[in-house]
């Protein structure tokens, strides 16, 4: 069972401040493992304490560097036109690949056919003798903490590192419309047994000041595709608790989602986890996408 230790009271003070609800949040830890009568006093207690100490700046929207106009002072965010082409069969650079679903709030996609059985294979045996402990970005340092809630091992591959990273990410461009110098390189995670990772935002929160060294290059993540290498047995989905969507995890399958728009506002409602997988492994390629050029 689950226990709220003080990494989960930050993540809980961080995505209220993101304006997630109540519900959303004891959903996210209910899927987490929590009791749920621990989860429900476990939020309500952190939108008490949030109430008695309200902070001095509780937005999502990031100030643009050159303003003229008082957009940035909406508090909604604006689902804004996907980069992925609309169709269902698109053509990514060198291999066709389907949309199986569209959501608009969130932004998101799901795929199917993106990796190709061997691709799939040979990503996870060139793999699994360079794995390493996944870590998070500490909000306050920023530094990279290796924590609880994310029980995952990955590699990292530098974009262009061989021929096939080259062309899976000439894929994932050509996907997703972004060139491929505005993403950081791809990564491989495995999950063993009962591995999980926590409901959690990609981007850097712009409130928290360990963020800053990280947006330094190549701006903000815009963008998140997680491609999975195996099929789960059972567990292992990808979770968007805010607005009850569940992705499961099979082989060449992949989920796109985008929370940073032109306005350079960021959506909580991709507030996402991987469940804990209850059968097998897990493996699943990352690729996080960037507003400018990276590395």
């Amino acid at each position: 069972m689950q226990v709220v230790d003080a990494a989960w009271e930050q993540w809980l003070s961080s995505n209220i401040a993101r304006g997630c609800t109540p519900v959303s949040l004891i959903d996210a830890m209910v899927q987490a493992g929590f009791d749920a009568d621990e989860a429900r006093v476990a939020v309500h207690e952190a939108f008490g304490q949030r109430r008695s100490n309200p902070p001095r700046v509780a937005s999502v929207t990031i100030p643009a560097a050159r303003a003229d106009h008082h957009d940035h002072d909406e508090p909604s965010y604006q689902h804004d036109d996907t980069p992925i082409a609309r169709a269902n069969l698109i053509r990514a650079h060198d291999r066709d690949v389907r949309v199986l679903l569209r959501c608009e709030r969130p932004q998101l996609v799901v795929f199917a056919d993106l990796l190709s059985a061997d691709e799939c294979g040979e990503l996870i045996e060139r793999s699994r003798h360079r794995l390493q402990r996944s870590t998070t970005v500490n909000p306050v340092t920023g530094s990279e903490d290796v924590i609880r809630s994310r029980t995952s091992e990955g590699v990292w591959y530098r974009r262009g590192e061989d021929a096939l990273i080259e062309r899976l990410e000439a894929r994932i461009a050509s996907l997703t419309n972004w060139p491929v110098e505005n993403g950081e390189g791809l990564q491989v995670l495995h999950y063993g047994r009962s591995g999980e990772y926590s409901p959690h935002f990609d981007y850097f929160a712009p409130d928290q000041p360990g963020s800053a060294m990280h947006t330094a290059q190549g701006g903000q993540r815009v963008a998140t595709l997680v491609i999975y290498l195996n099929d789960v047995i059972d567990g292992g989905a990808t979770i968007f608790p805010a607005v009850g969507l569940s992705v499961a995890a099979c082989a060449g399958g992949a989920v796109f989602f985008r929370y940073l728009n032109l306005r350079r506002e960021l959506d909580p409602l991709t507030l996402h986890g991987g469940a804990p997988v209850l059968a097998g492994d897990k493996w699943i390629l990352t690729k996080w996408l960037r507003e400018r050029a990276y590395g």
